[in-house]
C-alpha cells in the first residue's frame, strides 16, 4: 500500500469528497480520466495528489501502472479559519472558512501468475497439514477419547430429569367450557354475588 498526503486544502471537506467517493475503487488510470474532465474545483488538487501517489509507487515499489487502484481515499476536516461579515443594523455574523486534509492510498491489483502461485502455496499447505495431523493421530488415543465420549453419554443420561406429569383438568380444554366452569366456581365460602339488575 503507497499513500500520499494533501493538508489544508483550502475547501470544504463535504465538498471533497463528492469527488472522493467518485474516483474510489477505480484503477489509476481511469481515475486520472475522471478528474481531468471533472468540472468540480476540488478536482485539481486531487488529480495532482493522485499522480504524486502514483510516481510514490512506482519509484519505491516498482509498481506497474495499469496494476494499481485506489483502494482507499479519506477526507477529514482541517482547521477552521473565521472571518466575520457585516451585517444590518450594525450586526456581524460569522464566516466559517473550512479546509480538509486528504490522505489517498494505492494497491497493486494481482495479475493471473501471482494468483496462479498463491493457488499452489494453499494447496501444499493444506497437503502438510493432513500429513502431519494423520502422523500425530495413533490408535491410543482414539481409545481414549471414544471411552470419553462413553462416559459423557452415561452422565448425561443420569442427571436427565424426568417429564413431569400434568394432571388431568377437571373441565374440558375448549374455551367456551371453561368459561363454565370458571363461572360456577366459589371463592372460599362465600359466593359470587354479582348482578347487574338490582331484585
Amino acid at each position: 500500500m503507497i499513500t500520499a498526503k494533501l493538508s489544508h486544502l483550502r475547501i470544504s471537506p463535504r465538498k471533497v469528497r463528492l469527488v472522493a467517493n467518485l474516483i474510489k475503487g477505480l484503477t489509476a488510470e481511469e481515475a486520472e480520466r475522471q478528474l481531468s474532465f471533472l468540472n468540480k474545483r476540488a478536482a485539481r488538487p486531487i488529480l495532482k495528489l493522485l499522480k504524486s501517489a502514483v510516481a510514490n509507487a512506482q519509484s519505491s515499489a516498482n509498481a506497474d501502472k495499469k496494476n494499481l487502484y485506489i483502494a482507499k481515499i479519506n477526507v477529514e476536516g482541517g482547521p477552521v479559519l473565521k472571518r466575520w461579515r457585516p451585517r444590518a443594523m450594525g450586526r456581524a455574523t460569522p464566516i466559517m472558512k473550512r479546509t480538509s486534509h486528504i490522505s489517498l492510498s494505492l494497491d497493486q491489483k494481482e495479475t493471473d501468475a501471482q494468483k496462479d502461485k498463491k493457488a499452489i502455496t494453499e494447496k501444499k499447505s493444506a497437503e502438510e497439514i493432513k500429513t502431519t495431523s494423520q502422523k500425530e493421530k495413533l490408535p491410543s488415543e482414539k481409545k481414549i477419547k471414544l471411552e470419553k465420549v462413553d462416559q459423557l453419554e452415561k452422565e448425561k443420561e443420569s442427571t436427565a430429569k424426568p417429564k413431569p406429569v400434568t394432571p388431568a383438568r377437571p373441565y374440558p380444554t375448549t374455551s367456551r367450557s371453561k368459561k363454565k366452569f370458571f363461572s360456577r366456581q366459589t371463592f372460599g365460602n362465600a359466593k359470587k354475588l354479582f348482578r347487574r339488575k338490582s331484585l
